[in-house]
């Protein structure tokens, strides 16, 4: 998995091959989310989005958490300016587009969750496609101790994963909970010691880019879109997408591999 370059950049992008890494780059703020790491952020993901040798980005966060949450500097000033809407509906378009970008995306987007992950932070880490947690990460809602609702693809990603009520549970009656509890709702795909995080997200990004790039993205897509279809409308999708890879040189060869074997 790539590592990214020191810099003073509010996001970090490294690339490896098949496999890329977005890093949240405000350490001292726990890497909070203001308008230039949204910005950023959105940037980053346009390009890795574009990049067809990309099958596999990582998230993760810079420093001893993985996101604090939306920026309460920020949004605390614009509060007593009254700007609330201008700044946060700025702030949103940025972010959400980046959110938005990440869900749409032909790659898989693993999170790589240490630390905290609160309001925004716990939001995005469910909103990528599969998370990993370290044992000692800590999920924290966060919203409802403000008196707001969640933002950030909260509502998306939780809710595609556990269900209503355990959404509706996490985000109006939990303070905060375990990495150990977030692999037992089906939040997290594996929890593993802190300092084995990082070898752990390695091993399972590598996996994920052994898959061919039309097969990968066709199964996204097909997952994505399975609980607004009917039954023909998904096993229509399902004859399209299958047919689209079959004319793939990748499938092409790898269908030649398996029948020459034994021969």
């Amino acid at each position: 998995m790539p590592e990214p370059a020191q810099s003073e950049e509010p996001a970090l992008l490294s690339i490896d091959g098949p496999i890329a890494a977005i890093t949240l780059n405000r350490p001292a703020a726990f890497n909070a989310i203001n308008l230039a790491i949204a910005q950023s952020l959105e940037h980053l993901a346009l390009q890795i989005e574009a990049d067809k040798n990309i099958r596999v980005l990582v998230l993760r966060g810079e420093g001893r958490a993985f996101c604090a949450g939306g920026d309460l500097q920020t949004i605390g000033a614009a509060a007593e300016a009254d700007t609330i809407t201008p700044v946060v509906g700025e702030l949103l378009q940025h972010y959400h587009a980046f959110i938005a970008c990440l869900r749409r995306m032909p790659k898989i987007v693993l999170a790589s969750v240490h630390g905290s992950a609160a309001g925004a932070g716990l939001s995005l880490a469910f909103a990528a496609d599969l998370c990993i947690a370290a044992e000692e990460a800590r999920f924290t809602p966060a919203y409802a101790k403000l008196g707001v609702s969640p933002d950030g693809g909260g509502t998306v990603g939780v809710v595609a994963s556990v269900g209503i009520r355990r959404a509706l549970q996490i985000f109006l009656a939990e303070d905060s909970f375990t990495a150990q509890q977030a692999y037992e709702w089906g939040l997290v795909t594996k929890v593993v010691p802190g300092l084995e995080l990082m070898a752990a997200t390695r091993e399972i990004a590598q996996r994920l880019a052994q898959n061919m790039s039309a097969g990968l993205a066709a199964t996204k897509a097909l997952i994505r879109r399975a609980a607004t279809s009917t039954v023909e409308q998904q096993l229509d999708a399902e004859r399209d997408a299958i047919i689209a890879c079959m004319h793939t040189d990748e499938f092409k060869a790898a269908v030649k591999r398996f029948t020459s074997k034994g021969k």
